[in-house]
């Protein structure tokens, strides 16, 4: 990591946006796991 503060402000950008891409199919697949086991319990 290059101590450069012009890029901090359009790095921290594109971690949000990186962390948005990981943790929504994550979450999709955590919630459609849910659904099912509450289908079966049902």
């Amino acid at each position: 990591m290059m101590p450069n503060h012009k890029q901090k402000s359009g790095s921290i950008i594109w971690l949000v946006l990186f962390w948005l891409y990981v943790a929504l199919p994550l979450l999709w697949g955590v919630a459609s796991t849910l659904k099912k086991a509450l289908a079966l319990f049902n």
